[in-house]
């Protein structure tokens, strides 16, 4: 069967929306809350719409009356399955990393790159500290939003009011954060136990064209 047939823009946009919400919390959302990604102004469309889906077996309604994904319309061959990332930029401490105002943007990611359940950000890599490890200036990291790390990982961490990337290293009760570059004017930043990861870079994106 294919999957694409007799879906109008709005349904294909609808299950982009619910498919981007079961990957980033884990969950599919409310009649309300795809009412606000929609834009409609009543939750009496969404039901209209989400009949439709239903009739067409792209998703199905349990009995407590949440919505489950039966068949993605865009998991074909022709049609890459992608969810939709922020790109922050600037960071100011105390504030989450992925608050509205520090979002430059979204880009669409492919689902192949996620775990479900799981949020992630992408971060525009700034200068040359960690070019021996393949993040070069400009690259946009994939992040995973998480609050621990090991020992070797590339971490997302707050220094000086800006997100750095750096290698993780936990020595004693310090922790170190280390450069991986060319460039020998970069020296390892050494914190506290108390320091609090940002997330685990899990991918780059390059660049170079």
């Amino acid at each position: 069967m294919d999957k694409t047939i007799n879906l109008t823009t709005k349904e294909l946009e609808a299950t982009r929306h619910i498919r981007n919400w079961l990957i980033h919390h884990g969950r599919t959302p409310s009649v309300r809350e795809l009412m606000r990604e929609l834009k409609y102004k009543s939750p009496r469309s969404v039901q209209d719409l989400l009949e439709k889906l239903e009739s067409k077996k792209i998703i199905q309604r349990t009995k407590t009356g949440n919505i489950q994904l039966k068949n993605d319309p865009e998991s074909t061959a022709s049609h890459a399955q992608t969810i939709n990332v922020p790109i922050v930029g600037t960071v100011a401490c105390g504030n989450p990393i992925w608050a509205e105002e520090n979002i430059e943007g979204y880009v669409a990611v492919s689902t192949s790159l996620v775990k479900t359940g799981s949020r992630y950000f992408l971060l525009r890599a700034s200068g040359d500290s960690m070019n021996k490890a393949g993040i070069n200036d400009g690259d946009l990291a994939l992040v995973k939003q998480q609050p621990t790390a090991q020992n070797g990982d590339k971490v997302v961490a707050l220094i000086d009011d800006e997100a750095t990337i750096k290698e993780y290293k936990h020595a004693g009760k310090s922790i170190i954060l280390q450069p991986k570059s060319t460039n020998l004017k970069h020296s390892p930043i050494i914190l506290t136990e108390d320091f609090q990861i940002q997330g685990v870079v899990e991918n780059v994106i390059s660049n170079t064209q």
